[in-house]
């Protein structure tokens, strides 16, 4: 099956690297489907949004994204975002608190986490 490299890297911190064979993320203008040999593009990132991948060799990874970019080569995709966190990270708790808060950032946030945790649950 053919592989891609993926590059999954938030402000604070590189979250993954390493090859996949299929990449999904919530755009400011939908959710995008990349395969390998995909054409090049670019992306603005949901502010409240998911990003899900299938490593070659592993389990499906999912991760909340906030604001950031996509950008997609024919030898890389970059996932590049303002703020990430793996759904198997969140605290689903804190998550829902967060995502009734008046703050906009922290409810977005919230939300996101939300989001990813549910799409991590999905078979």
């Amino acid at each position: 099956m053919a592989d891609i490299t993926v590059e999954l890297v938030s402000v604070e911190r590189m979250l993954w690297s390493g090859k996949a064979t299929i990449i999904s993320a919530e755009t400011t203008e939908g959710e995008i489907g990349v395969l390998p040999g995909h054409e090049p593009l670019l992306g603005q990132l949901a502010e409240n949004g998911v990003v899900t991948f299938r490593p070659v060799d592993g389990d499906r990874k999912v991760a909340a994204v906030q604001g950031g970019f996509l950008s997609v080569s024919t030898e890389k995709i970059t996932v590049l975002a303002d703020w990430a966190v793996w759904a198997d990270e969140v605290n689903e708790s804190q998550a829902q608190e967060d995502a009734l808060s008046s703050d906009e950032l922290v409810s977005s946030r919230g939300q996101a986490a939300l989001r990813a945790l549910a799409r991590s649950r999905e078979s």
